[in-house]
């Protein structure tokens, strides 16, 4: 896939465990777990700006292209 997600990248560097996140941003514990290994077929604007506005960071931080 072209579309890369650094999710654990951002949360590393902010010290947060994905349980505290999830609960933040009070997302699903499952959900985001498969947002974060790259496995979600899609991203809803909300949660983006959620997770943005909780790890302080830009959603361009998150999601990164790669080509093929």
């Amino acid at each position: 896939m072209a579309i890369v997600v650094n999710l654990d990248v951002m949360m590393a560097k902010r010290k947060m465990s994905l349980n505290e996140l999830s609960e933040k941003v009070d997302i699903t514990l499952a959900n985001l777990s498969i947002l974060k290994t790259g496995k979600a077929r899609a991203v809803r604007f909300s949660t983006l700006e959620a997770i943005c506005k909780v790890l302080e960071c830009q959603p361009g931080d998150i999601l990164e292209y790669v080509a093929d």
